[in-house]
């Protein structure tokens, strides 16, 4: 299944575009998790309405982790990718001739509708119009706005006009592409057990209200039937939106 839905290449990854299949499934989501808050800390039919606008900010937070999601796998990919270019040009390829080497192994391991696939395919298209592979590749450094893509571009393109050593530069790419991955691994296994107790703590005041609701409901009824009750209910909601959104910023680590 594809990860966006766009089509055509020259797209940037920085921008997710949800398929309407996948915005009916989000919203229909965000819809169910609307009505649940509004039953456990409100029990109005009001509050599942004035909670409806959440949905732009649960669309852009949903957009910025798909996006991440996106940019993660590109990176591994391109990763494959170098890789079979680098073992393309040692057994004496050009550059040119390395990068459709190298697609059609990647054709191999990956789906046709991979993002590195139709780049790399879309890439062989180009020069085949006469456009240079290291424009190609700089351009696509630009549009996938990942840091390792965008600096081996700029060195390739460098060295290609200057003739410089291409086996040596992409197998310093592959070394620290690979390191940054592997350390990323190495945190997020670190992490693991912090981001479930994360999240287990954040769900332990749901459960706590949903056991009073279900044990003693009418325990519960002067917060949703008096101005003081429905205030303190809205105060208690801000303030767990709050400590999540703090514990997922404190678990969040970036290399």
């Amino acid at each position: 299944m594809r990860t966006h839905a766009q089509d055509h290449l020259g797209m940037d990854y920085s921008v997710y575009v949800l398929s309407p299949v996948e915005l009916l499934e989000y919203l229909g989501a965000y819809a169910l998790l609307d009505g649940c808050i509004s039953f456990l800390f409100f029990r109005s039919f009001r509050a599942f309405l004035i909670l409806i606008p959440g949905a732009v900010l649960f669309l852009i937070q949903l957009k910025a982790s798909l996006v991440k999601k996106r940019k993660r796998e590109l990176t591994r990919q391109f990763l494959d990718a170098i890789q079979l270019m680098l073992a393309a040009l040692q057994a004496g390829y050009s550059p040119e001739n390395a990068l459709r080497e190298s697609q059609k192994e990647l054709q191999k391991i990956y789906s046709p509708d991979a993002a590195i696939v139709r780049e790399f395919h879309w890439m062989d298209a180009q020069m085949r119009m006469s456009r240079n592979l290291e424009e190609l590749l700089l351009d696509f450094g630009r549009r996938s706005d990942l840091p390792d893509i965008l600096s081996f571009a700029e060195v390739f393109l460098t060295a290609k006009r200057t003739g410089g050593d291409l086996i040596a530069i992409i197998r310093n790419t592959v070394s620290c592409i690979r390191q940054k991955q592997e350390t990323m691994q190495e945190i997020e296994t670190c992490m693991a057990g912090k981001v479930m107790e994360q999240n287990i703590m954040s769900l332990i005041p749901v459960f706590i209200l949903v056991y009073v609701k279900l044990s003693s409901p009418e325990f519960l009824d002067v917060m949703y039937e008096t101005p003081v009750g429905v205030a303190v209910m809205g105060v208690c909601f801000a303030v767990y939106l709050a400590a999540y959104f703090w514990g997922q910023s404190i678990v969040r680590i970036e290399v």
